[in-house]
């Protein structure tokens, strides 16, 4: 059978049809930068205490009706209680001051039973402080990420299923429809539950949108300019939409007014269904072969080249089965800096540097090399951070900062990675069930980061972890560095055999890390470790595309 790469080598790598879709398929990407982590200003917490009614009482007692808490060393007025108002309210009428004749720690205490006031220095409101998510509702916080989260989760299986069944195109505009129509309509959500339902619905759009965005991409292109999109392009597209996000956030302080300034792009890309052509790889494995000829010949046409009359001549393919690190540290973007906005474009810049670095591995390194690396480089910085001296707080953030510059570099090289060991048929089945699986850690990383109420250096230490068993996980996969992308299920096969011909490195000391993976290889089954690697490497919340990069 003829190899796609070889037939359509006439067209050159980079002529103007290629140029176009590289263009519009990063642009295609872009809200899935700002939409991924808009969570980290929808529903971050203001300063709050419980709210006093204006009732008849001196300006002293209107003072002290909070009481005064240590936290974290720090003096500060109590969250989630108050002196009891009917109390208060009488001392005041009898002329008490407090402090001096009345010892208020003697005071009875009472729940914010009138609702809490919130500060609008940063924000004029939040999801927080629209529905109360404060006090004994405030596991409801983190948990409104973890529900947007499970979307991704359904969304990322299902739509690499469908996109195999019925072609990348389709699935990325509806997925972008669905991005754009649901969080439009969080606007008008009347409660937290309304609004957790529409997130999730959003949530099936984020991610799966981006997968099919990156296949499409990885199967239309040819040679060195696939690895540029597959590495620096989508991957650059996603971290500039990440970028523009505090951008937004700055000017619309509101968070209905911020979800209206996320969701209007969308419409936007309506008119890309006309410019976006289909894979033509994805065709010929449905055996429409005039359609993907049809493709090639019109890029011929734009690319000004000529065609051959015949262009895949022997292309019947076998029937075949058609079938937490990153987001944590981003969603931890909050905590870097006094100024969330300032946080939140230093955690979205440090993936540029990236996915340079991911692009120039993959142009020059080989996969496993290259992900081993980089993979130990996040986990070991995590590590360091718990050693830093309390005083020196921006090495702290310089350390964790180079946690997520190597676990999202990895993240890209195994996005990248993924889509050149799986086959036509099922790689978008394949993306998305590592993006699955992946999804399950990003799930749970809102709630990973609460862990550091209890010990603060603790997420560092599991993200850290997570990092070096995926490091030595990779042990496992076989090298696609050089090699044409396979066609079919048998050459995904042939080519894995040659792997072990080769005599693909096994380190012993990672098989006691990972047995359960090393006792599923067997025949042609590195299915189960690429899974594990995405699942393990790509949920670990340091890891940004995504997708976001491995989004």
């Amino acid at each position: 059978m003829q190899d796609y790469d070889e037939v359509t080598a006439f067209l050159g790598q980079w002529g103007h049809f290629q140029q176009s879709v590289f263009v519009l398929l990063c642009a295609s990407v872009l809200p899935n930068g700002f939409g991924a982590f808009s969570l980290i200003f929808l529903t971050d917490i203001p300063s709050h205490h419980c709210l006093v009614p204006n009732i008849n009482m001196t300006e002293d007692w209107h003072q002290a009706i909070i009481p005064v808490e240590v936290v974290n060393g720090k003096l500060e007025l109590s969250r989630c209680s108050r002196y009891r108002l009917d109390v208060v309210r009488n001392l005041s009428a009898q002329g008490y001051v407090p402090g001096q004749d009345i010892n208020l720690t003697n005071l009875e205490q009472e729940h914010c039973v009138d609702g809490w006031s919130y500060s609008k220095d940063v924000y004029h409101s939040t999801i927080v402080s629209e529905f109360d998510l404060v006090c004994t509702e405030e596991w409801k916080q983190p948990f409104t990420s973890t529900i947007y989260f499970l979307g991704v989760l359904v969304g990322s299986f299902f739509s690499g299923q469908l996109s195999d069944r019925f072609g990348r195109k389709p699935v990325l505009f509806v997925t972008m429809a669905i991005q754009t129509v649901f969080t439009f309509a969080q606007i008008f959500s009347p409660s937290w539950a309304v609004f957790c339902i529409l997130l999730f619905i959003s949530g099936l759009g984020q991610i799966s949108n981006y997968v099919s965005a990156f296949v499409l991409g990885t199967e239309i292109f040819t040679g060195n300019v696939r690895v540029l999109f597959s590495s620096m392009g989508v991957c650059l597209a996603f971290a500039f939409g990440f970028m523009m996000l505090p951008l937004f956030a700055y000017f619309l302080r509101d968070w209905k007014s911020l979800l209206l300034g996320l969701s209007v792009p969308g419409l936007l890309y309506i008119p890309l269904w006309w410019l976006m052509p289909e894979s033509p790889r994805w065709l010929l494995s449905q055996g429409r072969v005039e359609e993907a000829e049809d493709i090639v010949k019109y890029a011929a046409k734009i690319n000004k080249v000529e065609p051959p009359q015949v262009i895949f001549e022997d292309f019947n393919l076998p029937v075949s089965c058609l079938s937490t690190g990153y987001f944590g540290l981003s969603l931890n973007t909050s905590r870097l800096h006094a100024d969330p906005f300032i946080s939140c474009f230093i955690s979205a810049a440090v993936e540029v540097p990236a996915y340079i670095s991911s692009w120039l591995a993959l142009r020059y390194l080989r996969r496993q090399l290259s992900v081993i690396c980089v993979l130990l480089l996040g986990g070991v910085s995590l590590y360091f951070i718990q050693l830093v001296p309390r005083g020196l707080s921006y090495l702290s953030i310089a350390l964790e900062m180079l946690g997520k510059f190597g676990i999202t570099t990895g993240t890209a090289l195994m996005f990248a990675y993924t889509a050149e060991l799986y086959p036509t048929v099922v790689r978008n089945t394949a993306t998305g069930m590592c993006t699955t699986v992946s999804r399950v850690g990003s799930c749970i990383a809102p709630f990973l980061l609460k862990l550091g109420e209890y010990f603060k250096y603790l997420p560092y230490i599991i993200l850290g972890t997570l990092a070096v068993v995926s490091a030595f996980a990779a042990v496992f996969l076989p090298e696609s560095f050089g090699r044409p992308l396979p066609q079919t299920i048998e050459q995904m096969h042939k080519r894995e055999r040659l792997n072990k011909l080769r005599g693909a490195p096994v380190a012993s000391t990672a098989a006691s890390v990972v047995s359960t993976v090393a006792s599923q290889q067997e025949g042609p089954g590195f299915e189960s470790t690429t899974t594990f690697l995405c699942g393990v490497c790509m949920s670990s919340p340091v890891s940004s595309h995504r997708p976001k990069t491995c989004s």
